[in-house]
């Protein structure tokens, strides 16, 4: 085990109707080996993504999460299993930091039967139920009610006087003043909740900027007298202290609290947005020079854990490899076979698969009667 130390990274928090935690953290070199392994295998796989989409191997919608890696690394190292998580559609890597594994994340996105669900939740729909991930959602801000409902299951499972499993919702700047979030935390709020609203701030809803989208880009009090925490979410340390914070609030019965993580995404909203009609390159490269989160924790590394280049090009050349021979082997996979279409949808009063044996009004005379 290698020895602690202390980062302190000063001004990455601001707290609203709270007190922000320390800006500070103990690690050692290799729990940042670890999340330096996890972040740049994020980014090698939606490099791959980006290629295989562009082959035509992947095909529907796609939303790459290069840029954010800090914040889904961060989270998921702040979280037990018995927490909750639900995501928006940019979902991929949050699958992986959960428990998933790049072969099937990849086969899931070309549509193979290896994938994470079987090759019929696609880009949007990932889901592992041994570790509470309650996967991606395809509308914009739905998962948020869900999250609500999904803090409520955890609140009403734990016995009085216990600290309880919390759940967390994320979502980004483009869906925050969506109805059914204002409902939700309000819910949340009223019933004191253990629920981390997180706000996934990357800068632009689809291809529109905060300062054109929201009256308040200042995210984290949108809870009003709900608390609210900013925090550098390019900065993995800073997003784990955070996280770990918001979970000590909530699973004390203190009700839920606001995470606004500042981020941006390297790739366009989806793979039809190019993603320089409404910023240029300039920024886009300013961004990645001066605040890249991988970059981040390789000088971390460097700086305080006496890591070494070459150990890190190692790291990166296993990486690569790694991920393409995943490529390889969810490409060779085969699509769900005819007969799986219908599994997965109903159970029978035993919960066991029961494929329905009817098709309810199939035609325009049936469903007037005729």
């Amino acid at each position: 085990m290698s020895s602690s130390v202390r980062i302190e990274f000063p001004g990455a928090f601001v707290g609203h109707r709270c007190e922000a935690p320390e800006a500070a953290a103990e690690t050692s070199k290799e729990e940042l080996l670890g999340y330096f392994r996890l972040m740049y295998t994020m980014r090698r796989m939606e490099i791959t993504c980006d290629n295989e989409y562009k082959a035509r191997t992947i095909r529907g919608f796609c939303h790459l999460y290069d840029g954010q890696e800090a914040i889904g690394t961060g989270i998921q190292s702040a979280l037990s299993p018995e927490d909750s998580w639900i995501t928006s559609y940019r979902c991929h890597c949050v699958m992986l930091a959960r428990g998933g594994d790049v072969e099937s994340i990849l086969a899931e996105l070309m549509g193979n039967e290896t994938g994470a669900t079987g090759g019929k939740g696609g880009s949007m729909h990932f889901y592992n139920k041994k570790t509470n991930f309650y996967g991606g959602q395809g509308i914009v801000g739905a998962q948020v009610p869900v999250g609500a409902g999904l803090a409520f299951a955890n609140k009403y499972k734990t016995p009085a006087g216990e600290k309880m499993p919390v759940a967390i919702a994320c979502y980004g700047d483009g869906a925050a003043n969506q109805g059914q979030i204002w409902e939700s935390a309000n819910m949340a709020a009223l019933w004191k909740l253990p629920m981390i609203l997180c706000i996934e701030n990357n800068q632009y809803g689809m291809g529109t900027s905060i300062s054109r989208s929201s009256s308040n880009n200042e995210y984290y009090t949108m809870g009003n007298m709900i608390p609210g925490l900013k925090v550098d979410g390019m900065n993995v340390l800073s997003v784990r202290q955070a996280v770990a914070y918001a979970k000590e609030h909530c699973a004390s019965g203190q009700g839920p609290i606001y995470l606004e993580c500042s981020t941006y995404r390297y790739h366009g909203h989806s793979m039809s947005d190019p993603g320089t009609t409404y910023r240029n390159r300039d920024e886009i490269n300013a961004m990645r020079a001066t605040r890249d989160p991988i970059e981040h924790i390789k000088k971390l590394l460097v700086d305080f854990c006496g890591a070494t280049d070459d150990e890190l090009k190692t790291i990166e050349k296993d990486v690569r490899a790694e991920v393409s021979a995943a490529c390889d082997r969810a490409k060779a996979a085969k699509p769900p076979p005819v007969d799986k279409l219908t599994t997965n949808i109903y159970l029978d009063d035993a919960g066991k698969d029961a494929p329905p044996t009817y098709i309810r009004m199939p035609t325009y005379e049936a469903s007037i009667g005729l």
